[in-house]
C-alpha cells in the first residue's frame, strides 16, 4: 500500500516507463527536426571595405562579388571590438577606409549576397526547436529513470507501505478536530469566567441573609452560635469573611471550635451555591453581565451544529491518534527501512484505515464542518468588542442564552468560598 500517484503506479501500471518513453520520444523528435530542417547556406569569405561606421558597429561596406557581379555595397554589422587599425581612419592624412571580413552566400537565389549572422533564418529556428526538444526529452527521460529506479528498489525491499501523503492528510484532519475542541473549550471557559463573579456575588447575597443560628445543629456538641452573635457575627457570610483564625481571635473561641464553625459555614455556602442561579434578564447589568452576554453570544450563534461538531471531533481524535502512531513509519522512509515485517504490516493497516477516515470526512462534509465551526467559535470578544450587539441578540432569543448558560455551568459547578 503506497500513497497517491505513486501507489497507483506500483499497483496498476508502469507509469514511470511511460514517462521514460515520452522522454525518449522527445529526443527522437529533436533529432528528426535537426536532420530534416533547412540547412545553413554555404558561405564564402570576402574582404569588406568599410565606407561608414557607427560606434555600435553599424556599417556601410563594399565588397567584390566572387561570382562575377563586380563591386557591390550594402549594410553590415561590423565588429566594433576589432583592432583600431582596421577601422576607418580616412579623416587623417595618413588614413584609409576601414576593413573587415565577411561572408557571401555561395548558392541559391541569394548567391553573392552578403550574409548577416544576426538575421535569424529558418535553419536557426529549426536548430532552436531541435535543441528544446532534445533537452526536454533528456530531462524527462532522466526523471522517469530515477523515479522508476526508486520505485523498483522500494518494491524489491518490500517497503510498499510508504504513504506520506495519506499520513499528512490524516494529520490535517486531526488538527481540524483538535481546533474545534480547543476553540469550544476556550468559548466555554470564557462563559464560566464571566459567570463566576456574578454567581459569587449572588451567593454572598444569599449567605448574608442566612442567620448564623442555622449553624447550631451542624456539629455535635452544638456550636456556640450565641457567642458568635454577641461578638457581631450574625450571618454565615460574616463567618466566611472572618475565617477560622479571625473567629478565634474575635470571639475568644478555641481554635478547634472556630475551625468547626468555619467548616460548617463552608458546607452551608456550598449548598447555597448549588441552589443559587444567576438568571439572565434585563435587570442584569454591569461589566460582568456584558462580558457574560458577549461570551454566550459566540456559542449561541454557533448553534447546535457547534456541539455536534465538537462531539464528532471527540470521537475522531482518539482513533486518529491511535492510527497515526501506528502509521508513523509510513511517513518516513528511514523509519520504514528500520521497521520489521510485522511493523510494516501494522503500518499498512493503519494507513488503510486513515485513508478511509479521510475519504469519509471529505465525502460527508465533516472536515468542512470542523473548519467552519472553528471559524465560528473564533468570533467573539476580540472581533466584536461591543457588548451592545450581544444584548440586542439576547433580547431577541433569551431562551437560547439561558439554555446555553445552564448547560455550561451545570456540567461543571463552580466552587465558591
Amino acid at each position: 500500500m503506497v500513497d497517491g500517484g505513486q501507489g497507483a503506479a506500483m499497483r496498476h501500471g508502469p507509469v514511470f516507463r511511460w514517462v521514460t518513453a515520452a522522454g525518449l520520444l522527445l529526443v527522437v523528435l529533436g533529432f528528426v527536426v535537426w536532420e530534416t530542417g533547412p540547412d545553413h547556406p554555404e558561405l564564402k569569405q570576402v574582404e569588406l571595405t568599410v565606407l561608414e561606421e557607427e560606434p555600435d558597429g553599424t556599417c556601410a561596406v563594399r565588397w567584390t562579388d566572387p561570382y562575377g557581379a563586380g563591386q557591390r555595397t550594402g549594410p553590415y554589422r561590423c565588429d566594433p571590438d576589432r583592432d583600431p587599425l582596421l577601422k576607418d581612419t580616412s579623416e587623417f592624412e595618413w588614413g584609409s577606409p576601414g576593413w573587415d571580413i565577411g561572408h557571401v552566400v555561395a548558392q541559391g537565389d541569394l548567391k553573392g549576397e552578403l550574409y548577416d549572422p544576426d538575421v535569424e533564418t529558418a535553419a536557426d529556428r529549426a536548430v532552436a526547436v531541435s535543441d528544446a526538444l532534445t533537452v526536454s526529452g533528456v530531462l524527462v527521460t532522466f526523471a522517469g529513470l530515477v523515479c522508476g529506479g526508486v520505485r523498483t528498489l522500494i518494491r524489491l525491499a518490500g517497503l510498499t507501505g510508504w504513504a506520506p501523503l495519506t499520513v499528512r492528510r490524516a494529520e490535517r484532519l486531526r488538527e481540524a478536530a483538535h481546533g474545534v475542541v480547543r476553540e469550544h473549550e476556550r468559548a466555554v471557559r470564557a462563559v464560566r469566567d464571566a459567570w463566576q463573579p456574578l454567581h459569587d456575588a449572588r451567593v454572598r447575597e444569599e449567605l448574608a441573609a442566612v442567620p448564623v443560628g442555622r449553624l447550631r445543629w451542624a456539629s455535635v456538641p452544638l456550636l456556640p452560635v450565641a457567642e458568635l452573635q454577641r461578638h457581631g457575627i450574625r450571618t454565615v457570610r460574616d463567618v466566611l469573611d472572618a475565617g477560622a483564625w479571625g473567629l478565634a481571635d474575635t470571639t475568644g473561641l478555641g481554635r478547634r471550635t472556630a475551625e468547626k464553625v468555619w467548616s460548617a459555614a463552608r458546607r452551608r455556602a456550598a449548598d447555597v451555591a448549588e441552589d443559587t442561579w444567576v438568571r439572565l434578564d434585563a435587570g442584569l447589568t454591569g461589566p460582568d453581565a456584558e462580558r457574560l452576554l458577549t461570551a454566550l453570544r459566540v456559542l449561541v450563534q454557533a448553534g447546535p451544529e457547534a456541539r455536534s461538531a465538537v462531539e464528532e471531533a471527540g470521537r475522531l481524535i482518539p482513533e486518529l491518534d491511535r492510527h497515526l502512531r501506528t502509521a508513523l513509519p509510513a511517513a518516513d522512509l528511514r523509519l520504514l527501512f528500520g521497521t520489521d515485517r510485522d511493523g510494516r504490516a501494522e503500518a499498512r493497516a493503519a494507513v488503510r484505515r486513515l485513508r478511509e477516515m479521510v475519504a469519509e470526512a471529505e465525502r460527508s462534509g465533516r472536515w468542512l464542518r470542523l473548519l467552519q465551526t472553528s471559524i465560528d467559535l473564533l468570533r467573539g470578544g476580540d472581533a466584536d468588542p461591543l457588548a451592545l450587539s450581544a444584548r440586542v441578540d439576547f433580547a431577541s432569543r433569551p431562551d437560547a442564552y439561558q439554555e446555553r448558560l445552564w448547560h455550561i455551568v451545570r456540567t461543571s459547578p463552580a466552587p465558591t468560598g
